[in-house]
């Protein structure tokens, strides 16, 4: 799989751009400031349909403009189709193949898979739990387009329950409690349980087949460090059974996970009226990244850290590599910031992909191994190639 032309309209700092892409290394050189993540960030988008770096629309339009555009022609296989997405924030966004109309923009999910690797994926390591359930969810949709759906219907039924928990709750403590509300809640229940067990269960066979990649991409690049492991720890606690989400165990069962997290509901509903706020569910989970016997949270130095993170998505490259066909690699002003070793794997991994952007403020941040095509990214735009 490769991209083959990136074009982009009121798209960041863009106002109109197109990029001739190849296979193998392509360096995209200049100072900073100058748009190279951006383009980046269009790239991702069209894989994902999100941003790495913000978490709304608004701020991939240009300033003062309606819209955004980006195009993108993508070969797979000898296949080449191409996606257009219009970003047009406060109205519904619109996708295009081969110049016809989808349905949903999510329904071009799949058509370009890519791994990202920025100076924002510390947080993976330093942040707070939404950012690890963010990291895996992203790449379970890249794994399987449809747990778009299943993500999005979760978040739906997630902002109903918890409304309908404050105004139960609030009910609750009156003269006397509401049963409508009560029974209404019993009914967003099982929405959750059924929905919340599908999402749940991809993410377990997700941890379980990424954690292999993961340690061995932490032994390459740190071969002097403590061994890793990452786990999932649910909110379901002990009822969670042992084998799921861990390699070489059962995998999950999205029936048998809704029957537990049916009764986990049951069992937190007087904590969840008095609190508003829904208890069980994939959204209160955690990926836990182990380093030695300690959390990382915490106990991984800055070089660990870093280690753990590269990692993470040199691990979610072999898994996506194995199973579907090698992902387009996009690694943004990363070398700048590993030291020698580090920079070796990653430029060693990078040369074996059938196409990788690297974006770097001079060329000497480049490592000559990718020494490929390079365009010099300016106020004025793109030029070489």
């Amino acid at each position: 799989m490769y991209l083959r032309h990136l074009q982009v309209t009121d798209f960041r700092s863009w106002e109109q751009l197109d990029l001739p892409l190849e296979r193998g290394p392509t360096a995209l050189i200049g100072p900073n400031g100058r748009g190279k993540t951006n383009l980046l960030e269009a790239i991702g988008y069209v894989s994902t349909l999100g941003s790495h770096r913000v978490a709304t629309d608004a701020p991939l339009v240009r300033h003062d403009c309606a819209r955004a555009l980006i195009r993108a022609a993508v070969v797979n296989e000898g296949r080449e189709l191409t996606v257009e997405l219009e970003i047009a924030p406060g109205r519904a966004n619109r996708a295009r193949v081969n110049r016809g109309s989808v349905g949903r923009p999510r329904d071009v999910l799949g058509i370009l898979r890519t791994v990202l690797f920025s100076p924002e994926d510390l947080a993976l390591v330093r942040g707070d739990p939404g950012e690890r359930r963010r990291f895996l969810d992203e790449l379970l949709v890249q794994r399987a387009p449809r747990y778009a759906g299943i993500r999005g219907d979760y978040e739906r039924v997630l902002k109903q329950r918890n409304a309908l928990l404050k105004t139960a709750g609030k009910r609750r403590s009156g003269p006397a409690a509401d049963p409508y509300a009560l029974s209404t809640l019993d009914v967003w229940d099982n929405h959750l349980a059924e929905v919340g067990a599908q999402l749940l269960a991809g993410r377990l066979d997700l941890v379980a087949d990424l954690g292999p990649h993961t340690a061995a991409a932490y032994a390459g690049v740190a071969p002097d460090s403590r061994p890793t492991e990452i786990t999932y720890r649910s909110s379901l606690g002990a009822a969670l059974p042992d084998g799921y989400g861990r390699p070489g165990g059962d995998r999950a069962d999205p029936a048998t996970l809704s029957k537990i997290i049916t009764e986990g509901l049951g069992a937190s509903r007087s904590a969840e009226l008095e609190r508003g706020v829904s208890l069980v569910g994939p959204h209160r989970d955690e990926l836990e990244l182990v380093l030695g016997a300690a959390p990382a949270k915490g106990y991984a130095s800055h070089g660990e850290s870093w280690s753990f993170a590269l990692a993470l998505r040199l691990g979610s490259y072999e898994l996506l590599r194995a199973e579907s066909g090698e992902p387009v690699l996009l690694l943004d002003d990363v070398f700048a910031e590993l030291d020698r070793r580090r920079r070796a794997r990653l430029a060693e991994v990078a040369t074996s992909a059938e196409q990788v952007l690297v974006t770097a403020a001079v060329d000497e941040d480049v490592p000559q191994e990718l020494a490929g095509v390079r365009y010099t990214v300016s106020e004025s735009g793109v030029s070489g190639g």
